[in-house]
């Protein structure tokens, strides 16, 4: 959106897919060694299992995600569902509407369950390690705390466009529980386990203000009628910012 549309063509991928695409490699790997440093790990099938679901989904992902965020540039709006965009109610024949309406089923649903899944417990194996009885370890460095904010801003992205609210909040159960656990054994919580626990506890605060925020948006309120209301960023954009592009 922020580039010139003559550098990447409707019909081609955009700058996004590529980083995307490389997202779809290098996160995989990175796992892949987060795993290896914990002490404690799954059954190695389990683990390659686990991976392989997470790059199916996100590569799911990527497809829906590519064509939906070109469609904004066809006047497509995120903040409306498929049926009620003026673009798709003008298709003919109207069998074409269920064919977007699968796409979004691929890319918001399927895509998201077998990416997300996997991603948190892996992340929650990783934390299950990150243990230690030794005091002095249990601090952070400065990068490390400089880091915490586009992290955790990374994870507030992932939780509000992903509408994974309920598997972020019984991951975050998950953790609270190993820590209250881990701490009548006389353990704490190493550097890594702090960075990653500090992280979901800032997420949970971003979530809370961004839901503040936009808790009287009747539009978006349509848009997510259930008993928790996360609006999507996408779908804020296209309602409140779309004649930025």
């Amino acid at each position: 959106i922020i580039l010139p549309l003559e550098w990447f063509p409707l019909n081609k991928p955009s700058a996004g897919d590529y980083f995307h695409m490389a997202y779809n490699v290098i996160t995989p790997f990175l796992l892949l060694k987060l795993i290896e440093r914990s002490p404690k790990t799954l059954p190695r099938s389990m683990v390659y299992v686990s991976i392989i679901t997470f790059v199916m989904g996100a590569s799911i992902h990527l497809v829906g995600d590519s064509v939906n965020h070109r469609l904004i540039f066809s006047g497509y709006q995120h903040h409306l569902s498929v049926r009620e965009n003026p673009i798709i109610k003008n298709l003919k024949p109207e069998t074409l509407i269920d064919s977007f309406e699968l796409l979004y089923y691929y890319d918001e649903y399927l895509g998201h369950s077998m990416w997300y899944i996997p991603f948190f417990l892996i992340l929650f194996i990783y934390f299950t390690g990150c243990f230690t009885p030794v005091e002095e370890e249990s601090r952070m460095p400065v990068a490390a705390l400089l880091l915490m904010g586009p992290s955790s801003l990374y994870y507030w992205y992932l939780v509000t466009e992903g509408q994974i609210f309920i598997l972020y909040i019984f991951t975050f159960f998950a953790m609270m529980a190993l820590v209250m656990h881990q701490k009548r054994k006389g353990l704490v919580l190493d550097s890594n386990g702090l960075f990653l626990f500090y992280s979901f506890i800032i997420t949970l605060i971003l979530i809370a203000l961004w839901v503040v925020w936009l808790w009287n948006d009747k539009i978006l309120r349509k848009k997510y009628p259930g008993v928790i209301y996360i609006p999507e960023p996408w779908a804020f954009y296209t309602l409140h910012m779309n004649n930025l592009h």
